[in-house]
């Protein structure tokens, strides 16, 4: 038998980077099993339990012989009704269950859109800073992520110059996505809307990712662009899942509405990868969006109290610059100022380095920004107890000076 040539890993897996927000909190866990008092600012994740009524749910549905089989690849239908019953009274866009496609979490949403829409060469616009999940999906579907860098000066939002200048005629897609994973920003309606004119205007389809969309503070209001500009639904994909706003991150339940090609694509895609979510959780997020909102709000103020919080502590330290975040549950600090400084003894010169040093050094986990196509930068997620962040932020500015 003749052996075959090449790595034993194929070239696009081999390819693929681990995801360092999940690296990150996966180490801090490891060094708090080991006995370290180690506090985590890594998982994007609440750190409220799933409220009561949505468990419940799950546990009458293991009793129920219906949910022990196949079910639809799509989703169960009360699902993608309570899906699109739940997308017309949060954020207004109307739509028919049969343009639902329930998914294993937002990734896999995510991921099956590129692979339904992409061919190889298709360029998809990715504002940075961008979750590092989204240039790996874009490359796995042959497609190439074309970052657009911006920063504190423009709210970290994108503007239509930069749109311009980077579309091409292999521009297929646009990232969009609002509240901001890893930022915390939030577009304003007319921002929206100026890009939504401008991809109908281009040709281009639009990805939107709106899984934050109940976490948002202050004056700062949520805004779906196929709302505001209808006449991009028929080349849009929304991405959306219970994960950020029920605190059910672990139920692994997403979905993508989009037009109906692409959803039965999608389905067919998914048909062979993973068949149907399961049942259970399915049962649970039905719960979740036939339910009031009353522990959806709740989490949301604690969120914005502790935004407010961790952004105070952030920018009293020295060569420390932070946007107080609009959404989501994220500050993002630029520790440029920070970098080269004798810290400990030693001269981090980027933000791998520093937070290497600050988990080393104060056992505090936080993810560098080169994981979000923004060095100097790092993610730091406010979804956990009030004195976790005080204490874990208090260690940082007596070691950074």
């Amino acid at each position: 038998m003749t052996p075959t040539t090449g790595t034993r890993i194929s070239r696009k897996i081999a390819a693929i980077t681990e995801s360092a927000t999940l690296a990150v909190d996966a180490k801090a866990k490891a060094l708090k099993a080991a006995g370290e008092d180690v506090i985590g600012f890594g998982a994007g994740e609440p750190d409220f339990p799933t409220p009561d009524h949505i468990v419940e749910a799950a546990v009458a549905a293991c009793r129920d012989p219906r949910n022990h089989r196949y079910s639809p690849t799509p989703g169960l239908p009360e699902l993608r009704e309570a899906v699109a019953a739940k997308t017309a009274r949060d954020s207004g866009l109307e739509v028919a269950a049969a343009d639902v496609l329930v998914t294993n979490g937002g990734k896999q949403a995510v991921y099956n859109t590129f692979q339904t829409l992409l061919d190889p060469g298709d360029e998809v616009l990715l504002p940075a800073p961008y979750w590092t999940t989204y240039p790996e999906a874009i490359a796995l579907a042959d497609g190439i992520p074309v970052a657009i860098p911006t920063s504190e000066a423009s709210g970290f939002r994108v503007t239509i110059e930069q749109l311009d200048a980077a579309c091409t005629e292999r521009t297929k897609a646009l990232l969009f996505v609002s509240p901001s994973n890893p930022t915390g920003a939030v577009y304003p309606r007319h921002e929206v809307e100026a890009i939504g004119r401008w991809a109908v205007e281009r040709g281009v389809w639009v990805v939107t990712d709106e899984i934050y969309e109940h976490l948002t503070f202050g004056d700062h209001e949520f805004t779906s662009m196929p709302v505001v500009v209808p006449e991009l639904a028929d080349r849009c994909v929304v991405v959306n899942g219970v994960a950020k706003t029920y605190a059910m991150t672990g139920w692994r339940v997403g979905w993508m509405i989009g037009p109906r090609d692409v959803i039965t694509a999608a389905g067919n895609l998914q048909s062979h990868v993973t068949s149907n979510v399961s049942n259970v959780a399915q049962r649970a997020a039905v719960a979740a969006l036939t339910g009031d909102l009353e522990a959806v709000a709740q989490m949301r103020a604690a969120f914005a109290r502790r935004g407010r919080r961790m952004h105070e502590l952030l920018v009293k330290i020295d060569g420390v610059a932070c946007l107080e975040p609009q959404g989501a549950f994220y500050c993002f600090p630029n520790f440029a100022g920070v970098l080269e400084r004798d810290i400990a003894g030693r001269r981090p010169a980027d933000t791998l380095a520093l937070c290497e040093l600050v988990l080393e050094e104060v056992k505090v986990a936080i993810v560098p920004g080169e994981a979000f196509g923004a060095p100097g930068y790092a993610r730091m997620s406010f979804a956990l107890g009030d004195d976790d962040l005080e204490e874990g932020v208090s260690r940082m500015a007596e070691l950074l000076g």
